[in-house]
């Protein structure tokens, strides 16, 4: 039997190796373009365009640093940006109910995207206290998307999501960029936004005495 493709092509030309992927396989835009076409919530949405995970990834950043006083060590902030990194590459973001259904191969291969990810960018592993601090804002962040962005009830986030987290308010991302609150972004925006905080952090992390 021929041996079976497992690369994807990126908008770059680079071929991402989904089995044995390497930190060199895409670039920042690959990655970047990939987050903003990349939706939650199995792409349902209560807005005219759902919610991608590039979206997402600003203001689990944004409550993690103001979890923190404001003052974060950029490396660790870039962490926050990059903590479903691995959807982007792969092109998609399995739904909570069905990941116990895909199995342990397609957990291996996430997980392997992680790694290649984590070792591109430098991020040091998560430690038991710094991903107990993630997990409350990456669930601060999707309860307040269930409910102001999916259509979900606040009753139905708490019951049937299983999500305790309060409920937001106040969207985080109109506070920085403006616009109407908790409205999808659509994908050319949040591909841009996205890896303008990606290009920011990598700078500060290359900059003199960083």
């Amino acid at each position: 039997m021929a041996e079976q493709r497992a690369w994807v092509r990126m908008p770059s030309g680079k071929r991402l190796d989904l089995l044995n992927p390497t930190p060199f396989d895409w670039d920042d835009a690959d990655l970047a373009l990939g987050l903003a076409r990349t939706y939650r919530w199995g792409g349902h949405s209560a807005w005219p365009l759902p919610l991608s995970v590039a979206q997402h990834s600003i203001p689990v950043m944004l409550l993690q640093r103001a979890a923190l006083g404001g003052r974060v060590d950029p490396l660790l902030e870039l962490r926050e940006l990059l903590h479903d990194a691995e959807e982007g590459l792969l092109g998609f973001d399995a739904l909570s109910v069905i990941k116990p259904f895909l199995g342990e191969g397609f957990h291996a291969l996430t997980k392997r995207l992680e790694h290649a990810v984590f070792l591109r960018y430098g991020l040091p592993s998560w430690t038991q206290l710094d991903h107990a601090r993630h997990k409350r804002a990456d669930r601060l962040a999707a309860a307040s998307e269930a409910v102001h962005v999916a259509g979900w009830s606040h009753e139905e986030v708490r019951r049937t999501l299983k999500i305790q987290a309060a409920v937001l308010q106040d969207d985080p991302l109109a506070a920085a960029y403006g616009g109407t609150p908790w409205e999808p972004w659509p994908p050319a925006l949040a591909c841009e936004r996205f890896l303008a905080e990606l290009d920011r952090l990598t700078a500060l992390m290359r900059a003199p005495g960083a």
